[in-house]
């Protein structure tokens, strides 16, 4: 998979106008899922045709583009990414920039049902963390809001991960009305068997087929109801990334809030995306974007890409634009999440 001729060494950091170093790629191998999760898409989803999508040899090029600008951690997503045929090939060829020292960490974000079969392998490709995409406990409430998906096989895939030595950490979507009830003993579940666990509050991309203004909780009114039970410690940890950490003092593990909605987390962003099918945002919530597919497919070297991307980070925004009264209108933005990369 790897190519000598696209893979030329140039190194200059990549910084936008703001002043913030491009560090974290976060790049999408499908927008394909095998769960319909009800905040994140429609039932009768209409995915992408395979031709569009990045080939595994495409999508390696690159992430090798970014790594060699300074990009230090790279998170395959989707969709689901265990899904995509054969993308234990990637991670394995993606592996190499681990070995090689110019990349701190390969991760990925899963809804887990993949992962009992892939776990040993991605630990062997050099991933030591991931993130596992889990809303509620409760068996017939998860197969209603993923709307079909079986919780024993993700329970089951954690498990795997654990025995591969990988570190897990739950991200969790607060949901009023579906999970909100379950929010504290999420967080005893994650921090006795050893996991952090971030809340999430729900993204407005893409048309779900559902009112999403229903279901959105303010984590401000989530972080309230927990402090009447429990000690929550601010922590200054940064990743560069949206979360805010505190520790909980009862369970001794920490708890991580991403706030699109109700506080603006862009400040220190350090990331961009690429979708499955090579668009390249240089923000989640803005819809300016770069098709970086059309670039790659037009020459095997890499001059044109890289140009291509200090346009891109040239142009990245201060900040999102998600706003909480958008949401009665319908989506912010009309890309799913799916398609995105979560």
């Amino acid at each position: 998979m790897f190519n000598p001729i696209a893979d030329l060494r140039r190194t200059e950091p990549l910084m936008d106008r703001f002043g913030r170093r491009i560090s974290y790629l976060r790049v999408s191998v499908t927008d394909r899922c095998d769960f319909r999760c009800l905040y994140c898409m429609p039932q009768a989803m209409a995915f992408l045709p395979k031709r569009d999508l990045l080939t595994l040899e495409e999508l390696d090029r690159l992430a090798t583009a970014f790594v060699r600008r300074g990009v230090r951690r790279l998170r395959i997503t989707g969709g689901e990414p265990l899904v995509r045929r054969n993308v234990m090939a990637l991670f394995r060829s993606l592996s190499r920039h681990l070995r090689s020292g110019m990349l701190d960490e390969l991760t990925l974000t899963t809804n887990g049902s993949q992962l009992e079969r892939f776990a040993a392998e991605l630990a062997d490709c050099g991933v030591r963390r991931i993130n596992v995409s889990l809303d509620t406990r409760d068996t017939g409430k998860f197969r209603s809001l993923t709307r079909g998906g079986e919780l024993t096989d993700v329970l089951a895939g954690i498990d795997a991960a654990r025995r591969a030595g990988l570190s897990v950490k739950i991200n969790t979507v607060a949901l009023q009305g579906i999970n909100e009830d379950e929010i504290e003993s999420l967080i005893a579940w994650s921090h006795g068997e050893g996991f952090g666990i971030t809340l999430i509050e729900v993204m407005p991309l893409g048309d779900v087929g559902c009112n999403r203004t229903a279901h959105f909780l303010p984590l401000s009114t989530v972080r309230q109801r927990l402090a009447r039970h429990l000690t929550l410690v601010d922590l200054p940890d940064r990743t560069g990334g949206p979360a805010r950490y505190v520790q909980v003092v009862e369970t001794g593990g920490r708890l991580g809030f991403i706030t699109p909605l109700t506080h603006n987390f862009c400040e220190g962003c350090n990331r961009v995306r690429v979708t499955c099918d090579g668009v390249l945002f240089t923000c989640l919530g803005q819809a300016d974007s770069t098709d970086l597919r059309a670039v790659l497919r037009s020459s095997p070297e890499d001059s044109a890409l890289h140009a291509a991307i200090d346009l891109a980070i040239a142009s990245k925004p201060k900040g999102h634009d998600f706003v909480v009264d958008r949401l009665r209108d319908g989506p912010a933005l009309p890309r799913h999440m799916s398609a995105t990369g979560g």
